[in-house]
């Protein structure tokens, strides 16, 4: 490609080049050439001055003068290649500059420009660079998405296309701002997964603010939550930081969100909209900067219309929303989980992790799991202390009304069977198909029939 039809890097990725020079003529120059190209630009005249605006994922390059005040460009050089190794450094030479530009390639500069130098010359060189950068940084942000990816799997675990649609749908979300609601049933998991969400966002360095909305007390609501000054009710000795001032910069979850008082609603509807608490005993307006996110295991849009929950505050939390998956939906991922939890609770407890047998996945796979995952977990880890007797899913079996009808049963078991036998020979069909004694073709139909391909 030449360089003549090289994309506008600059423009399409928001790139931009920041110049450090003392020189006003030189600065006019360069900045004149640049923004002629569409080339976003900044200038400073100090070594100093620059180092202020830099940070390892600098969205840009740097063009630098060698023969700076205090500073010069050799030492600038140093520190960024400390910063960051893989910034682009275009050094400005004078004609005795020469050697040291030399040596500045050798220490990692991108390239250097000898004065006096045509628009043309910077033009080409920063292109290349700004280049260079688009690849390093798109790179670092795949990078940086493999790892939520592979920490959600680990965290969020199971292989049903249900909980692959919730990791997908909840990296899409980490990256925004949006306001989330996250539905399920009671056990499914909706705190584990607001967490994931803010360790996935850019929020991460903020605090997760957990509120269980239907434990905390109508009395201690304001103070809870807004803060307080001293003196401002009776025993209030000193101030006290509110949960969501203390969620600015972070994250605040607030749980069982249909059970909070629908006075404490139209408190929380002002925060949301206006993004400003008051604590008790002061007038003034602190501005907050958290993201939301509510956990319900009801119909909040069923709630409002029946005059139980305010109507607005459901829709300014429904910005976007999270929807759990029942344990009884995702059958197939009952024997990762419970072997998942049966190791946890073996190294918990220093005991042997007991063996799975047929009868008991079976029993494991009819059961319909009303407390969902955190039942589950109950479980495998009764199971590890010796204890499974007495309680379901190996004690009793399930009522009537839990029964699935046959036909359902037998295919709940099937996929669940081949969905492990899968993952434990790593997704091949044949060594799946011989552990299975079942034919390749066979177990290949089946794949495809309950949507078990990678």
């Amino acid at each position: 490609m030449s360089e003549a039809s090289m994309p506008d890097v600059s423009s399409s990725l928001a790139l931009r080049v920041l110049i450090i020079e003392d020189d006003p003529d030189i600065v006019f120059g360069c900045e004149q050439a640049l923004q002629l190209e569409g080339i976003a630009c900044e200038s400073v005249g100090s070594a100093e001055a620059g180092r202020k605006r830099l940070t390892p994922d600098y969205p840009g390059i740097v063009v630098s003068d060698i023969r700076l005040p205090k500073q010069d460009g050799m030492a600038l050089l140093r520190d960024l290649m400390a910063l960051d190794a893989e910034l682009p450094v275009v050094l400005i030479t004078g004609h005795g500059d020469i050697s040291m530009a030399v040596q500045a390639m050798k220490d990692g500069a991108h390239d250097f420009i000898q004065k006096p130098f045509a628009p043309e010359q910077l033009v080409s060189v920063v292109r290349r660079a700004l280049e260079r950068r688009r690849l390093v940084l798109e790179v670092r942000q795949l990078r940086q998405q493999l790892q939520h990816r592979d920490s959600l799997e680990q965290q969020l675990i199971g292989r049903a296309p249900n909980m692959q649609q919730l990791r997908q749908t909840l990296l899409g979300l980490a990256s925004s701002a949006a306001d989330v609601l996250i539905h399920g049933e009671t056990g499914t998991g909706k705190e584990l997964v607001a967490r994931c969400l803010h360790e996935a966002s850019g929020r991460q360095g903020g605090n997760f603010v957990a509120v269980n909305c239907g434990g905390l007390p109508d009395t201690l609501f304001d103070s809870e939550m807004f803060g307080s000054e001293a003196g401002a009710y009776t025993g209030a000795g000193k101030r006290r930081i509110g949960k969501i001032e203390h969620a600015s910069s972070g994250t605040l979850f607030l749980d069982e969100i249909e059970s909070m008082p629908m006075a404490m609603q139209i408190k929380l509807l002002r925060v949301l909209q206006e993004r400003v608490v008051e604590r008790l005993g002061s007038n003034q307006l602190i501005p907050i900067d958290c993201r939301v996110v509510a956990a319900t295991k009801v119909d909040l849009l069923e709630l409002s219309r029946q005059g139980l929950f305010r109507a607005d505050l459901y829709y300014r939390l429904n910005v976007a929303t999270l929807a759990l998956p029942p344990l009884r939906e995702r059958r197939e991922d009952i024997p990762l989980l419970f072997e998942h939890f049966a190791l946890q609770a073996a190294a918990r407890h220093q005991r042997p992790v007991p063996e799975l047998t047929a009868g008991r996945m079976q029993q494991l796979m009819g059961y319909d799991w009303p407390g969902n995952v955190r039942e589950l977990r109950n479980a495998a880890e009764r199971l590890v202390l010796g204890i499974e007797a007495g309680g379901p899913p190996f004690g009793t079996a399930g009522s009537d009304a839990d029964a699935q009808p046959l036909a359902q049963s037998v295919e709940s078991f099937e996929r669940a069977l081949i969905a492990d036998a899968l993952r434990r020979h790593g997704g091949n069909l044949t060594r799946t198909a011989e552990s299975l004694a079942v034919a390749k073709t066979t177990l290949h139909d089946k794949v495809r029939k309950y949507g078990l391909e990678r």
